[in-house]
């Protein structure tokens, strides 16, 4: 588990993000009625380390894993404020609205192009759920949001939205006619 209590600097913040990003899920249970678990033979995730332990924990270790960069997390960057310490939430959120506003993304992807990547992966699960029945993706947060919403805006619909923070599950239909 990686802490977040305390005060950081920039540079511990960056630590921060590279610990978090490398470390081990704890364990979880999750039981949903709406989840096949059995039926599941693939599982779409990210590059990270935890998305694929996540998977690995919901569905079992011999789940076929689809390692895919299109669904790693929208990146995150730390700026510099020499001689400041502040709690890591701080870090992140004025990371993460100052990336919002083109400030800094700096030799990482702009939100612009974060989002078009959410828009494609949403069409490659849409491709796949339609062809397949189902497409299951275990990955972050802020793209899962920009996923769901590009499949709401290409005509799927949101039956289940249950949990928040760092389990949750959303399970999008596309109506038959």
């Amino acid at each position: 588990m990686v802490s977040k209590k305390g005060f950081f600097s920039a540079a511990a913040a960056r630590q921060y993000i590279s610990d978090y990003d490398a470390a081990q899920v704890e364990e979880f249970v999750l039981a949903h009625e709406a989840i096949p678990y059995k039926n599941i033979a693939k599982v779409h995730c990210s590059p990270l380390i935890r998305s694929q332990l996540t998977a690995k924990a919901i569905f079992g270790h011999d789940i076929k894993l689809i390692i895919d960069p299109n669904f790693r997390e929208f990146e995150r960057r730390i700026f510099s404020l020499p001689f400041i310490q502040l709690p890591i939430r701080l870090w992140l959120l004025g990371a993460r609205l100052l990336w919002f506003l083109g400030f800094n993304s700096r030799g990482i992807e702009t939100f612009k192009q974060a989002r078009q990547r959410a828009k494609l992966a949403a069409k490659q699960l849409a491709t796949e759920a339609t062809r397949e029945s189902v497409a299951v993706l275990v990955a972050h947060g802020l793209l899962n949001y920009f996923i769901l919403k590009e499949l709401k805006r290409l005509g799927w619909q949101q039956t289940i939205k249950e949990g928040s923070g760092f389990v949750s599950v959303n399970v999008v239909e596309y109506p038959r006619l």
